[in-house]
Protein backbone atom coordinates (compact mmCIF):
# COMPACT_ATOMS: atom_id res chain seq x y z
CA UNK A 1 0.00 0.00 0.00
CA UNK A 2 1.27 3.38 -1.17
CA UNK A 3 0.20 5.53 1.61
CA UNK A 4 1.52 8.38 2.73
CA UNK A 5 2.31 7.03 6.39
CA UNK A 6 4.72 4.27 4.64
CA UNK A 7 6.57 6.57 2.67
CA UNK A 8 7.30 8.94 5.66
CA UNK A 9 7.86 5.70 7.64
CA UNK A 10 9.89 4.37 4.58
CA UNK A 11 12.52 7.77 4.71
CA UNK A 12 12.76 8.12 8.47
CA UNK A 13 13.50 4.40 8.24
CA UNK A 14 16.71 5.02 5.73
CA UNK A 15 17.69 7.99 7.21
CA UNK A 16 18.24 6.33 10.46
CA UNK A 17 19.76 3.54 8.67
CA UNK A 18 22.12 6.21 7.38
CA UNK A 19 22.51 7.60 10.70
CA UNK A 20 23.56 4.87 12.42
CA UNK A 21 26.41 3.84 9.95
CA UNK A 22 27.78 7.04 10.00
CA UNK A 23 27.76 6.70 13.79
CA UNK A 24 29.49 3.66 13.69
CA UNK A 25 31.78 4.93 11.21
CA UNK A 26 32.65 7.73 13.80
CA UNK A 27 32.39 5.43 16.69
CA UNK A 28 34.27 2.08 15.68
CA UNK A 29 37.94 3.21 16.76
CA UNK A 30 37.70 6.24 19.02
CA UNK A 31 34.73 5.27 21.95
CA UNK A 32 34.81 1.58 22.75
CA UNK A 33 32.70 0.36 25.45
CA UNK A 34 34.68 1.63 28.89
CA UNK A 35 33.28 -2.47 30.02
CA UNK A 36 35.10 -3.95 27.46
CA UNK A 37 38.25 -1.62 27.86
CA UNK A 38 37.90 -1.98 31.47
CA UNK A 39 37.69 -6.43 31.21
CA UNK A 40 40.70 -6.30 28.38
CA UNK A 41 43.08 -4.12 30.56
CA UNK A 42 42.07 -6.32 33.76
CA UNK A 43 42.79 -9.69 32.22
CA UNK A 44 45.97 -8.57 30.31
CA UNK A 45 47.42 -6.63 33.87
CA UNK A 46 46.75 -9.86 35.58
CA UNK A 47 48.13 -11.95 33.44
CA UNK A 48 51.55 -9.85 33.41
CA UNK A 49 51.02 -9.71 36.79
CA UNK A 50 51.40 -12.92 37.56
CA UNK A 51 54.34 -13.64 34.97
CA UNK A 52 56.08 -11.33 37.53
CA UNK A 53 55.22 -12.93 40.43
CA UNK A 54 56.18 -16.11 38.72
CA UNK A 55 59.70 -14.86 37.98
CA UNK A 56 60.40 -13.11 41.32
CA UNK A 57 59.45 -16.35 43.26
CA UNK A 58 61.88 -18.48 40.97
CA UNK A 59 64.63 -16.41 40.53
CA UNK A 60 64.33 -13.24 42.54
CA UNK A 61 65.28 -10.32 41.50
CA UNK A 62 67.62 -10.98 38.34
CA UNK A 63 64.83 -12.66 37.05
CA UNK A 64 61.96 -10.08 37.83
CA UNK A 65 64.11 -8.00 36.03
CA UNK A 66 65.02 -9.90 33.10
CA UNK A 67 60.86 -10.17 33.09
CA UNK A 68 60.05 -6.58 32.97
CA UNK A 69 62.67 -5.65 30.21
CA UNK A 70 60.15 -7.62 28.08
CA UNK A 71 57.32 -5.08 28.67
CA UNK A 72 57.73 -1.92 26.48
CA UNK A 73 56.36 -0.09 29.63
CA UNK A 74 58.21 0.51 33.44
CA UNK A 75 56.25 -2.05 35.69
CA UNK A 76 56.64 -2.74 39.58
CA UNK A 77 56.01 -5.40 41.81
CA UNK A 78 55.02 -5.46 45.77
CA UNK A 79 55.16 -7.92 48.16
CA UNK A 80 52.36 -8.43 50.71
CA UNK A 81 53.57 -5.48 52.87
CA UNK A 82 53.29 -3.20 50.13
CA UNK A 83 57.36 -2.66 50.00
CA UNK A 84 58.56 -2.30 46.79
CA UNK A 85 60.78 -4.98 45.43
CA UNK A 86 63.91 -4.41 43.13
CA UNK A 87 63.20 -1.00 42.79
CA UNK A 88 63.48 2.69 44.05
CA UNK A 89 60.58 3.56 45.99
CA UNK A 90 58.49 6.39 44.34
CA UNK A 91 55.72 8.63 45.96
CA UNK A 92 52.93 8.11 43.13
CA UNK A 93 53.16 4.24 43.59
CA UNK A 94 51.79 5.14 47.47
CA UNK A 95 48.32 6.62 46.20
CA UNK A 96 48.17 3.76 44.06
CA UNK A 97 48.66 1.20 46.93
CA UNK A 98 45.68 2.98 48.60
CA UNK A 99 43.37 2.66 45.99
CA UNK A 100 44.19 -1.06 45.66
CA UNK A 101 43.55 -2.28 49.26
CA UNK A 102 40.32 0.21 49.51
CA UNK A 103 38.79 -1.38 46.09
CA UNK A 104 36.46 -4.19 46.91
CA UNK A 105 34.78 -4.64 43.96
CA UNK A 106 36.92 -4.42 41.31
CA UNK A 107 40.65 -5.75 41.21
CA UNK A 108 42.27 -3.05 38.47
CA UNK A 109 42.60 0.23 39.77
CA UNK A 110 44.33 3.30 38.02
CA UNK A 111 45.80 6.62 39.37
CA UNK A 112 47.15 9.63 37.53
CA UNK A 113 50.85 10.81 37.90
CA UNK A 114 51.62 13.85 35.95
CA UNK A 115 51.86 12.96 32.59
CA UNK A 116 51.73 9.22 33.39
CA UNK A 117 48.89 7.07 34.61
CA UNK A 118 49.19 4.25 36.92
CA UNK A 119 47.75 0.56 36.67
CA UNK A 120 47.21 -1.72 39.64
CA UNK A 121 46.28 -5.15 39.99
CA UNK A 122 46.84 -7.68 42.93
CA UNK A 123 47.87 -10.98 41.96
CA UNK A 124 48.88 -14.54 44.19
CA UNK A 125 51.85 -16.92 43.60
CA UNK A 126 52.45 -19.92 45.55
CA UNK A 127 50.27 -18.87 48.56
CA UNK A 128 51.81 -15.23 48.59
CA UNK A 129 50.14 -11.85 47.93
CA UNK A 130 51.74 -9.47 45.43
CA UNK A 131 50.54 -6.27 44.04
CA UNK A 132 51.45 -5.58 40.33
CA UNK A 133 51.81 -1.90 39.04
CA UNK A 134 52.54 -0.56 35.44
CA UNK A 135 52.86 2.87 34.19
CA UNK A 136 51.77 4.19 30.83
CA UNK A 137 51.36 7.04 28.92
CA UNK A 138 48.28 8.93 29.74
CA UNK A 139 45.19 7.38 27.25
CA UNK A 140 44.81 9.93 25.09
CA UNK A 141 43.58 7.63 22.56
CA UNK A 142 40.44 7.68 23.74
CA UNK A 143 39.67 11.15 23.49
CA UNK A 144 39.03 12.52 19.84
CA UNK A 145 40.77 15.58 19.31
CA UNK A 146 38.85 18.25 17.63
CA UNK A 147 40.78 18.16 13.98
CA UNK A 148 39.22 14.74 13.91
CA UNK A 149 35.62 14.99 15.52
CA UNK A 150 35.37 18.35 12.74
CA UNK A 151 35.36 16.17 9.26
CA UNK A 152 33.48 13.21 10.37
CA UNK A 153 31.02 15.69 12.15
CA UNK A 154 30.69 17.36 8.67
CA UNK A 155 30.50 14.24 7.05
CA UNK A 156 27.38 13.48 9.22
CA UNK A 157 25.30 16.48 9.63
CA UNK A 158 25.71 16.28 5.50
CA UNK A 159 24.21 13.57 5.18
CA UNK A 160 21.19 14.11 7.41
CA UNK A 161 20.91 17.07 5.78
CA UNK A 162 20.44 15.74 2.62
CA UNK A 163 17.75 12.87 3.91
CA UNK A 164 16.14 15.49 5.65
CA UNK A 165 15.68 17.62 2.43
CA UNK A 166 14.54 14.95 0.68
CA UNK A 167 12.07 14.20 2.73
CA UNK A 168 10.63 18.04 3.03
CA UNK A 169 10.58 18.21 -0.87
CA UNK A 170 8.80 14.85 -1.10
CA UNK A 171 6.05 16.12 1.41
CA UNK A 172 6.20 20.27 0.47
CA UNK A 173 6.06 19.74 -3.64
CA UNK A 174 2.45 19.11 -3.48
CA UNK A 175 1.54 21.33 -0.76
CA UNK A 176 3.04 23.96 -3.09
CA UNK A 177 1.26 23.08 -5.91
CA UNK A 178 -2.03 23.38 -4.66
CA UNK A 179 -1.64 26.50 -2.70
CA UNK A 180 -0.62 27.76 -5.71
CA UNK A 181 -3.72 26.60 -7.84
CA UNK A 182 -6.13 27.62 -5.16
CA UNK A 183 -4.35 31.08 -5.09
CA UNK A 184 -5.23 30.99 -9.33
CA UNK A 185 -8.26 29.77 -8.66
CA UNK A 186 -9.01 32.50 -5.96
CA UNK A 187 -8.02 34.82 -8.71
CA UNK A 188 -10.83 34.06 -11.30
CA UNK A 189 -8.84 31.82 -13.41
CA UNK A 190 -11.04 28.65 -13.66
CA UNK A 191 -8.49 26.44 -15.27
CA UNK A 192 -6.18 26.51 -12.79
CA UNK A 193 -4.78 22.52 -11.61
CA UNK A 194 -2.40 21.22 -9.42
CA UNK A 195 0.45 19.54 -10.58
CA UNK A 196 1.26 18.22 -14.31
CA UNK A 197 -1.73 18.31 -16.10
CA UNK A 198 -2.16 14.24 -17.26
CA UNK A 199 -4.92 12.14 -18.06
CA UNK A 200 -6.76 10.78 -15.13
CA UNK A 201 -5.93 7.51 -14.08
CA UNK A 202 -7.73 4.32 -14.58
CA UNK A 203 -7.91 3.45 -10.90
CA UNK A 204 -7.36 6.34 -8.18
CA UNK A 205 -4.10 6.98 -6.17
CA UNK A 206 -3.77 5.91 -2.82
CA UNK A 207 -1.46 8.34 -1.75
CA UNK A 208 -3.31 11.09 0.77
CA UNK A 209 -1.16 13.53 -0.94
CA UNK A 210 -1.92 12.34 -4.62
CA UNK A 211 -5.31 11.54 -3.70
CA UNK A 212 -6.01 15.44 -2.01
CA UNK A 213 -4.41 16.71 -5.60
CA UNK A 214 -7.10 14.97 -7.69
CA UNK A 215 -9.77 16.04 -5.49
CA UNK A 216 -8.72 19.42 -5.68
CA UNK A 217 -8.41 18.92 -9.40
CA UNK A 218 -11.70 17.27 -10.12
CA UNK A 219 -13.25 19.85 -7.68
CA UNK A 220 -11.46 22.90 -9.82
CA UNK A 221 -12.59 21.05 -13.27
CA UNK A 222 -16.12 20.44 -11.49
CA UNK A 223 -16.55 24.31 -10.89
CA UNK A 224 -14.65 25.32 -14.02
CA UNK A 225 -17.77 23.27 -15.81
CA UNK A 226 -20.57 24.71 -13.85
CA UNK A 227 -19.80 28.40 -13.87
CA UNK A 228 -18.71 27.84 -17.50
CA UNK A 229 -22.27 26.61 -18.33
CA UNK A 230 -23.90 29.52 -15.99
CA UNK A 231 -22.38 32.12 -17.73
CA UNK A 232 -23.03 30.55 -21.30
CA UNK A 233 -26.44 30.13 -19.95
CA UNK A 234 -26.82 33.90 -19.24
CA UNK A 235 -25.35 34.79 -22.18
CA UNK A 236 -27.50 32.92 -24.57
CA UNK A 237 -30.79 33.92 -22.19
CA UNK A 238 -29.83 37.59 -22.88
CA UNK A 239 -29.61 36.94 -26.79
CA UNK A 240 -32.74 35.10 -27.23
CA UNK A 241 -34.74 38.31 -25.18
CA UNK A 242 -33.42 40.41 -27.42
CA UNK A 243 -35.94 39.61 -30.02
CA UNK A 244 -39.25 39.50 -28.32
CA UNK A 245 -38.15 42.97 -26.86
CA UNK A 246 -37.61 43.96 -30.48
CA UNK A 247 -41.01 42.85 -31.62
CA UNK A 248 -42.04 44.25 -28.20
CA UNK A 249 -40.83 47.79 -29.33
CA UNK A 250 -42.68 47.19 -33.14
CA UNK A 251 -46.31 45.95 -31.67
CA UNK A 252 -46.13 49.04 -28.73
CA UNK A 253 -45.45 51.54 -31.99
CA UNK A 254 -48.16 49.93 -34.13
CA UNK A 255 -50.48 49.93 -31.10
CA UNK A 256 -50.20 53.59 -30.11
CA UNK A 257 -51.42 54.50 -33.85
CA UNK A 258 -54.29 52.50 -33.62
CA UNK A 259 -55.17 52.95 -29.40
CA UNK A 260 -57.90 55.57 -27.42
CA UNK A 261 -56.59 58.56 -25.48
CA UNK A 262 -57.79 56.52 -22.59
CA UNK A 263 -54.91 53.81 -23.33
CA UNK A 264 -51.58 55.99 -23.50
CA UNK A 265 -51.11 55.80 -19.41
CA UNK A 266 -50.83 51.87 -20.29
CA UNK A 267 -49.07 51.81 -23.46
CA UNK A 268 -46.10 54.41 -21.29
CA UNK A 269 -46.08 51.99 -18.95
CA UNK A 270 -45.48 48.86 -20.80
CA UNK A 271 -42.49 51.27 -22.66
CA UNK A 272 -41.10 51.58 -19.60
CA UNK A 273 -40.91 48.11 -18.51
CA UNK A 274 -39.80 47.15 -21.58
CA UNK A 275 -36.63 49.97 -21.82
CA UNK A 276 -36.11 48.56 -17.96
CA UNK A 277 -35.96 45.34 -19.39
CA UNK A 278 -33.77 46.01 -22.58
CA UNK A 279 -31.54 47.50 -20.19
CA UNK A 280 -31.16 44.93 -17.94
CA UNK A 281 -30.30 42.44 -20.97
CA UNK A 282 -27.48 44.85 -21.68
CA UNK A 283 -26.10 44.97 -17.99
CA UNK A 284 -26.27 40.78 -18.22
CA UNK A 285 -24.37 40.86 -21.63
CA UNK A 286 -21.53 43.43 -20.36
CA UNK A 287 -21.32 40.89 -17.06
CA UNK A 288 -21.37 37.70 -19.03
CA UNK A 289 -18.94 39.52 -20.82
CA UNK A 290 -16.74 40.71 -17.97
CA UNK A 291 -16.87 37.15 -16.00
CA UNK A 292 -15.43 35.52 -19.08
CA UNK A 293 -12.63 37.65 -19.79
CA UNK A 294 -9.21 37.59 -17.57
CA UNK A 295 -7.42 40.88 -19.15
CA UNK A 296 -7.91 43.69 -21.22
CA UNK A 297 -7.05 43.74 -24.71
CA UNK A 298 -5.29 46.82 -26.17
CA UNK A 299 -4.62 48.87 -22.94
CA UNK A 300 -4.56 52.16 -22.93
CA UNK A 301 -3.15 55.09 -20.75
CA UNK A 302 -6.05 56.39 -18.89
CA UNK A 303 -5.63 60.08 -17.44
CA UNK A 304 -7.92 59.70 -14.66
CA UNK A 305 -8.18 63.53 -13.54
CA UNK A 306 -9.99 64.69 -17.23
CA UNK A 307 -12.30 61.02 -16.94
CA UNK A 308 -13.20 62.05 -13.51
CA UNK A 309 -14.56 65.32 -13.80
CA UNK A 310 -16.55 64.42 -16.76
CA UNK A 311 -18.31 61.96 -15.09
CA UNK A 312 -18.49 64.41 -12.18
CA UNK A 313 -20.26 66.62 -15.06
CA UNK A 314 -22.60 64.21 -16.09
CA UNK A 315 -23.76 62.57 -13.07
CA UNK A 316 -24.52 65.81 -11.60
CA UNK A 317 -27.10 66.68 -14.02
CA UNK A 318 -28.62 63.27 -13.54
CA UNK A 319 -29.02 64.29 -10.26
CA UNK A 320 -30.89 66.92 -10.84
CA UNK A 321 -34.05 64.25 -10.85
CA UNK A 322 -33.02 62.81 -7.41
CA UNK A 323 -32.82 66.32 -5.79
CA UNK A 324 -29.28 65.91 -5.03
CA UNK A 325 -25.95 66.73 -6.50
CA UNK A 326 -22.60 65.49 -7.53
CA UNK A 327 -19.17 67.66 -6.82
CA UNK A 328 -15.53 66.57 -7.26
CA UNK A 329 -13.84 67.86 -4.30
CA UNK A 330 -10.60 66.62 -4.52
CA UNK A 331 -9.11 65.58 -7.78
CA UNK A 332 -4.77 64.57 -8.18
CA UNK A 333 -3.20 64.24 -11.78
CA UNK A 334 -2.93 60.32 -12.39
CA UNK A 335 -2.57 57.65 -14.84
CA UNK A 336 -3.59 53.95 -15.26
CA UNK A 337 -3.53 51.44 -17.64
CA UNK A 338 -6.93 49.89 -19.10
CA UNK A 339 -9.81 50.72 -21.35
CA UNK A 340 -11.71 54.29 -20.32
CA UNK A 341 -14.94 53.54 -21.60
CA UNK A 342 -15.01 50.32 -19.31
CA UNK A 343 -13.42 52.36 -16.49
CA UNK A 344 -15.74 55.05 -17.15
CA UNK A 345 -18.93 52.76 -17.04
CA UNK A 346 -17.90 51.17 -13.89
CA UNK A 347 -17.28 54.43 -11.74
CA UNK A 348 -20.42 55.52 -13.29
CA UNK A 349 -22.69 52.84 -12.07
CA UNK A 350 -21.05 53.38 -9.03
CA UNK A 351 -21.43 57.27 -8.86
CA UNK A 352 -25.42 56.47 -9.93
CA UNK A 353 -25.85 54.29 -6.99
CA UNK A 354 -25.22 56.89 -4.88
CA UNK A 355 -26.79 58.93 -6.46
CA UNK A 356 -30.46 56.53 -6.21
CA UNK A 357 -30.03 56.11 -2.42
CA UNK A 358 -28.56 60.05 -1.32
CA UNK A 359 -31.25 61.96 0.64
CA UNK A 360 -32.48 64.82 -1.01
CA UNK A 361 -30.64 67.88 -0.36
CA UNK A 362 -27.38 66.28 -0.10
CA UNK A 363 -24.00 65.78 -2.25
CA UNK A 364 -22.35 62.82 -3.77
CA UNK A 365 -18.87 63.67 -2.93
CA UNK A 366 -16.05 62.09 -5.20
CA UNK A 367 -12.30 61.85 -4.52
CA UNK A 368 -9.61 61.13 -6.71
CA UNK A 369 -5.78 60.99 -4.97
CA UNK A 370 -2.63 58.80 -5.86
CA UNK A 371 -1.33 56.76 -2.93
CA UNK A 372 2.03 55.50 -2.25
CA UNK A 373 1.15 51.46 -0.65
CA UNK A 374 3.86 48.70 -0.38
CA UNK A 375 6.16 50.07 -2.42
CA UNK A 376 3.77 50.48 -5.03
CA UNK A 377 1.43 53.66 -6.51
CA UNK A 378 -2.27 53.80 -6.57
CA UNK A 379 -5.20 55.73 -7.77
CA UNK A 380 -7.87 55.63 -4.95
CA UNK A 381 -11.10 57.71 -6.35
CA UNK A 382 -14.05 57.41 -3.35
CA UNK A 383 -17.68 58.06 -4.01
CA UNK A 384 -19.22 59.10 -0.60
CA UNK A 385 -22.87 59.55 -0.06
CA UNK A 386 -25.62 60.60 2.82
CA UNK A 387 -27.91 57.75 2.70
CA UNK A 388 -28.91 54.96 5.03
CA UNK A 389 -25.96 53.08 4.87
CA UNK A 390 -25.26 49.45 4.55
CA UNK A 391 -24.96 46.94 7.73
CA UNK A 392 -21.53 45.76 8.36
CA UNK A 393 -21.84 42.28 7.89
CA UNK A 394 -23.31 42.97 4.26
CA UNK A 395 -20.68 45.17 2.65
CA UNK A 396 -19.04 42.86 0.47
CA UNK A 397 -22.52 41.49 -0.70
CA UNK A 398 -23.23 44.39 -2.00
CA UNK A 399 -21.39 43.58 -5.19
CA UNK A 400 -22.98 40.42 -5.95
CA UNK A 401 -25.04 40.13 -9.13
CA UNK A 402 -28.99 40.70 -8.01
CA UNK A 403 -27.95 41.27 -4.54
CA UNK A 404 -30.64 43.39 -2.45
CA UNK A 405 -30.99 44.77 0.77
CA UNK A 406 -34.60 45.37 0.59
CA UNK A 407 -36.22 43.78 -2.22
CA UNK A 408 -39.24 46.35 -1.92
CA UNK A 409 -36.99 49.75 -1.82
CA UNK A 410 -35.11 48.36 -4.69
CA UNK A 411 -37.75 47.73 -6.79
CA UNK A 412 -39.35 51.67 -5.96
CA UNK A 413 -36.08 52.75 -6.96
CA UNK A 414 -35.97 50.58 -10.05
CA UNK A 415 -32.34 49.19 -8.89
CA UNK A 416 -32.08 45.87 -10.26
CA UNK A 417 -28.71 44.88 -8.53
CA UNK A 418 -26.38 44.91 -11.45
CA UNK A 419 -24.36 47.89 -11.41
CA UNK A 420 -22.11 47.59 -8.56
CA UNK A 421 -21.32 43.77 -9.82
CA UNK A 422 -20.60 44.76 -13.24
CA UNK A 423 -18.68 48.04 -11.74
CA UNK A 424 -16.78 45.11 -9.64
CA UNK A 425 -15.51 43.06 -12.23
CA UNK A 426 -14.57 46.06 -14.31
CA UNK A 427 -12.23 47.38 -11.88
CA UNK A 428 -11.03 43.89 -11.18
CA UNK A 429 -9.97 43.54 -14.94
CA UNK A 430 -7.81 46.37 -14.05
CA UNK A 431 -5.96 44.39 -11.65
CA UNK A 432 -7.95 46.76 -8.87
CA UNK A 433 -10.25 45.81 -5.90
CA UNK A 434 -13.67 47.20 -4.68
CA UNK A 435 -14.49 47.91 -1.47
CA UNK A 436 -17.53 49.42 0.79
CA UNK A 437 -17.80 51.02 4.40
CA UNK A 438 -20.26 52.78 6.03
CA UNK A 439 -19.45 56.32 6.28
CA UNK A 440 -19.41 58.25 9.78
CA UNK A 441 -22.57 60.89 10.11
CA UNK A 442 -24.48 58.09 7.93
CA UNK A 443 -24.10 57.14 4.57
CA UNK A 444 -21.76 54.77 2.21
CA UNK A 445 -18.16 55.24 0.97
CA UNK A 446 -17.25 53.04 -1.96
CA UNK A 447 -13.39 53.39 -2.53
CA UNK A 448 -11.62 51.84 -5.96
CA UNK A 449 -7.69 51.13 -5.93
CA UNK A 450 -5.97 51.24 -9.48
CA UNK A 451 -2.36 50.37 -9.44
CA UNK A 452 -1.19 53.98 -11.06
CA UNK A 453 0.91 53.61 -14.29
Amino acid sequence: MRSMFAKIFLCFWISEILILFTTAFLLRRHFDSPEVQHLSLTQTMTMNGNAAAAAYVAGGCPALAQDSAMSAEPSYLFDSSDRLLCSQPQPALDELLRQVHSEHRHPLVGTQAGDRYLWGVPVTRDGQRFIFAISGPYPMDHHMPLAEILPRLLISVVVSGLVTFALALFLARPISQLRAAARKLAGGDLAARAGSRQPKPATPTRDELGGLVDDFNNMAERLESLVGAQRLLLRDVSHELRSPLARLSVALELAREEAQPEMEDHLARIEREAAHLNKLIGQLLSLAQMESAQHIADAASIAMKPLVTRLVEDADYEAQSHHCSVALTSAADCTVSGNPDLLYRALENIVRNAITYSSEGTTVEVTLACEARDSRKEVVVKVMDRGAGVPEDQLQAIFQPFYRLDSARQRATGGSGVGLAIAERSIRLHAGRLSAANRAGGGLVVEVRIPAR
